[in-house]
This record gives C-alpha cells, structure tokens and sequence, in this order.
C-alpha cells in the first residue's frame, strides 16, 4: 500500500476530483494549504496598494491505495493538474505498513 498525498493548484481540485472518480478512486480527504515555492506569491489590492500576501494557496489531496493502482492515480492527478507552468504543484507517494479500520477492525488492503 501507498500514501499518495498531491499539492495541486485550487482552481483544478473538480478537475482533480473527477478524473480521480472516473478511475474508481471515491475516497480521499483534502484541505487548504498555503506555501511557498518557486511561483511569486499572490499579491492583492487594497485601497489602492498592493500587498504581498507571502504565501501561495494551494489544496493538498491526500489518500491511501494498493500498489497496483499507484501508477493510475499519479497519472490522473498529472493530467488533469496539469497547467505547464510554475506552481503546478507536487506529488509524494510513500510506504504504508499497515492500514486499519476502526468500525471493524479490519486491517491492510481489506480496510481500504
């Protein structure tokens, strides 16, 4: 089992979301996030001066999934994220050892 967790640009989380559906991807948790990186920080306009708002809104995606669909994931979340410019985001994959379900105690890939 992997640990994917992806750093997308907000204005393509829909894009993200459906694309992940149509591959059988229905579960995955996500939140706001802010950042820094190599794209220039947003600024905004107030009262006629801009502010530097030091920081890049992003959402990050995180979910768990058996190694053979780690490849259809990573690829969906590529396609439809990508823009070809600065601040398209990242994605991790990393190990899990194990993977329990609280309501039954399931455990590994039958938790899932």
């Amino acid at each position: 089992m992997k640990k994917i967790e992806a750093i997308i640009r907000s204005s393509h989380f829909y894009q993200v979301k459906e694309s992940l559906h149509k591959i059988g991807i229905d579960f995955f948790t996500f939140e706001d996030v802010k950042g820094v990186g190599n794209q220039k920080a947003e600024k905004t306009v107030y009262r006629g001066t801009e502010y530097d708002l030091g920081s890049i809104a992003r959402t990050k995606i995180t979910l768990v999934a058996p190694n053979e669909k780690i490849d259809s994931i990573v690829d969906s979340i590529m396609t439809s994220a990508r823009t070809g410019e600065i601040g398209d985001g990242k994605i991790f994959v990393s190990n899990i050892d194990q993977v329990y379900r609280i309501r039954s105690g399931e455990k590994d890939s039958s938790a899932l």
